[in-house]
């Protein structure tokens, strides 16, 4: 496999700086990706000049903004301008596109990954995303053919924008503070470092930061769906005695949200308590969720008189199911929100806003809030190291033949007191594995069952 071909991924770019993502490759994909959007244009649009820009933004690691530098050199060769937005978190270059009429974006970044990674999230026009099934593959290709043209040969201008001020007054839109709250921030030494100082100052929220030194290390890996990562912020929860806490991933796109006892609230059962708020304003709306999710998130939107969407794994597949099912709000296992009035794009600074004008409008702590939605039992994800997937998910699904099977997603198994999800990685020889119950019990009886067929869990 060559070095393009493994950094090339289902949904964006990614590898080790230096040996597999370099300043050459960050031009070809400046460079491949601006031939890409434009060839996507209409006449009318590629008339527009604001249109004919490409959005670019890069986060806090010490190799992003030589790789920021290529990336744009690369886009100006091809006769495209470009816009740089600087550091910024990736919902960030989402909102530049749509508020500047962008044709599409580029985030230099390798999100939760650790320091030594980088990579490239690329974006089209109105901020839709460009996967392997929507364009990256393309944009290999073109990568593919590419030589390197001397950084002189620019055909096009760069223009540097700060749009702090415009973004700030965006995000604020979703938050209605009833109520005066303490909450700890852990930003991973992420982009939350950069964002919650200039979104959330002056608001009636006192917010005790954790982890905002952004530069070139992390005092815990950037991925808040680990849950040793969480340890700093559940002691710092307990010890401010805050009445939250949330975690962000190195993007900021993701957030994870601790109740003010130090315990993990899902982000399923975020999305059951979010979508009740989204629906008061938009009664009969669809609200999406991944099939990850606890039987919760659907009986909570059919009682708020919404429409439950269940939809695929991935912002692609959220991102478009929001947009073709006109719905208001959506969310997945994985901590990414999307909202209607963001554009159908996820966003972490969007979710914590809503999260604060949730809890705030109660006069109840968090964990009392979630308690009634916690009324099954839950596995999380858990992976399998599987060479076979294919023909596990196929063991899977015999075994449980009597049950309501579907394959949109892997293979999903329903009962009326039990529910399970096999579905393949991407990228790795791994199943991961979801499922709910009715009670302990039950859950730790199925979960032995497809271990006997999947192995024993690995640890990732």
């Amino acid at each position: 496999m060559s070095v393009i071909d493994k950094v090339f991924k289902a949904y964006d770019i990614r590898g080790l700086y230096g040996s597999e993502i370099d300043e050459d490759l960050a031009w070809k994909i400046g460079h491949a990706t601006a031939q890409f959007l434009r060839s996507l244009l209409s006449g009318y649009e590629r008339g527009q000049a604001a249109t004919n820009r490409i959005i670019v933004g890069r986060d806090m690691r010490p190799h992003s903004e030589p790789l920021v530098k290529a990336a744009i050199e690369g886009i100006s060769a091809s006769g495209t301008g470009s816009i740089d937005i600087g550091l910024c978190d990736t919902p960030m270059v989402y909102f530049a596109i749509n508020h500047l009429g962008a044709c599409g974006g580029i985030q230099v970044t390798a999100s939760h990954n650790p320091i030594e990674y980088n990579g490239f999230k690329i974006s089209g026009l109105r901020a839709r995303p460009v996967g392997g099934d929507t364009g990256l593959k393309e944009i290999q290709h073109i990568v593919n053919s590419l030589r390197r043209m001397p950084a002189s040969a620019s055909l096009a201008s760069v223009q540097q924008v700060d749009l702090w001020g415009e973004y700030r007054q965006h995000v604020l839109k979703f938050l209605r503070t009833a109520r005066h709250l303490k909450v700890v921030v852990d930003a991973s030494n992420g982009m939350g470092g950069k964002m919650i100082p200039e979104i959330f100052r002056e608001t009636n929220i006192d917010i005790v930061p954790l982890n905002f030194e952004i530069g070139g290390k992390f005092a815990h890996p950037p991925n808040p769906l680990v849950e040793a990562n969480l340890d700093q912020l559940k002691a710092a929860v307990l010890k401010e005695k805050a009445d939250l806490g949330i975690c962000m991933d190195g993007d900021a796109d993701r957030c994870m949200f601790i109740d003010e006892k130090g315990q993990t609230v899902r982000c399923d059962l975020m999305t059951a308590l979010l979508a009740r708020h989204f629906l008061k304003d938009s009664p009969g709306a669809t609200v999406v969720y991944d099939l990850r999710s606890s039987r919760v998130v659907a009986e909570e939107i059919r009682a708020a008189g919404g429409v439950p969407r269940r939809e695929r794994v991935g912002h692609a597949f959220m991102k478009k199911a929001l947009a073709d099912g006109h719905g208001v709000f959506g969310g997945e296992l994985s901590g990414h929100f999307y909202f209607r009035d963001n554009y159908n794009c996820d966003s972490g600074a969007i979710a914590f806003a809503t999260a604060i004008s949730v809890i705030s409008s109660q006069d109840l702590p968090f964990s009392e809030l979630m308690a009634p939605l916690n009324r099954y039992r839950h596995s999380g994800e858990i992976n399998f190291e599987v060479e076979d997937k294919e023909g596990k998910m196929k063991e899977v699904a015999e075994k449980f033949a009597d049950a309501e099977v579907d394959w949109m997603d892997g293979v999903t198994c329903q009962y009326e007191d039990f529910w399970c999800n096999v579905r393949p990685s991407n990228t790795e020889p791994l199943l991961r594995l979801s499922m709910e119950a009715r009670d302990d019990k039950l859950l730790a009886e199925k979960l032995q069952v497809l271990k006997d067929i999947l192995g024993e869990p690995v640890a990732h």
